[in-house]
């Protein structure tokens, strides 16, 4: 195996870890939960996404700026190659898709898709496997009018929502 730890449990926890960290990202930007998606990284994170370059602090008030004035996305990771140096280093590819509902320069609704990857490099500090650099790499995108399919608006369909008002963010019931 390449790039793994000597001890398999070791291992499998340290992808684990990392993989969580990975979804907590994800999870973070569609439910606009900012605490979440902070805990993907470590605080001295270095994130690079084009658009913006720089710090942890700034990306977030970048990313949710951004997506807060949208009316939703979805974010789904794809194949995710991860290579651990050793016991607290580790780098990463990971695929991406991101859907977003934006509303263009006339007000009309459009569907803006976004793919690409995620080449991360993640550190393992005080136990915790989070992200201390990321660069995103686009790999395409497409803007096209929003395709308005009218299953998605049927009384009975159970919509995402943000800020708290996600099913997901419901008590489990017992």
């Amino acid at each position: 195996m390449i790039g793994a730890l000597e001890d398999p449990l070791a291992d499998y926890c340290a992808r684990r870890d990392i993989g969580d960290a990975l979804a907590r990202y994800m999870r973070g930007l569609d439910r606009l939960d900012e605490a979440l998606f902070r805990s993907a990284f470590h605080r001295d994170a270095q994130i690079d996404c084009g658009v913006y370059a720089g710090d942890l602090d700034g990306f977030a008030t970048f990313a949710f700026g951004f997506l807060g004035q949208m009316q939703a996305s979805h974010h789904m990771l794809g194949q995710c190659r991860i290579a651990i140096h050793d016991a607290g280093h580790a780098r990463g590819e990971c695929y991406f898709q991101a859907w977003h509902g934006v509303t263009g320069a006339q007000g009309e609704a459009r569907d803006l898709f976004i793919a690409g990857r995620y080449v991360d490099e993640y550190a393992c500090r005080a136990g915790q496997w989070r992200i201390a650099r990321r660069t995103l790499v686009s790999d395409w995108a497409t803007d096209t009018p929003a395709s308005g399919v009218a299953y998605m608006n049927g009384p009975q369909t159970i919509r995402s929502g943000r800020g708290g008002t996600d099913p997901s963010d419901r008590p489990a019931q017992t």
